[in-house]
This record gives structure tokens, sequence and C-alpha cells, in this order.
């Protein structure tokens, strides 16, 4: 399970990500997010998200247009 969990459904970019980065600041390295979007940019965005600020994607997945991701501080 993860350490803390977003539910960013309805939201639009860059919203989902703008929720991420201020919930990654408050975790310790090696903590967990799950986020839960369904914006169709979602997992471009995610990816490019912690490509830039240097945490790991563990796990992204869609079912029936829901990103769900696990992302990892580092």
């Amino acid at each position: 399970m993860a350490d803390s969990q977003i539910d960013a459904i309805g939201l639009q970019c860059p919203m989902p990500i703008a929720r991420i980065s201020a919930d990654i600041k408050k975790l310790e390295s090696g903590q967990t997010v799950e986020v839960k979007a369904d914006d169709p940019a979602f997992e471009e965005d995610v990816r490019a998200f912690c490509r830039v600020s240097g945490n790991n994607l563990e796990q992204i997945e869609e079912i029936d247009g829901i990103y769900t991701a696990i992302i990892k501080k580092c």
C-alpha cells in the first residue's frame, strides 16, 4: 500500500501533476504515492514529471479510462 493517495479524477492538466508535486514534497525518500486520474494526458505528464523531478514511476496502468500510477520519492 502506498504511503499517500491522490484522487485526481476529474482534474485536467496541469492539476494532477500539481497535486503530485505538492504531495511528494511531504514524503520521505523511499515513500510512495498512488495517484488515480482520468485525464487522457496523464500518462505522458506523469512520466515527464518523474523524469524531470528524479522520482521513480514504479507502475502505471489504465483500466476503463482510469490511470493508476505509483511514484516513489527519491
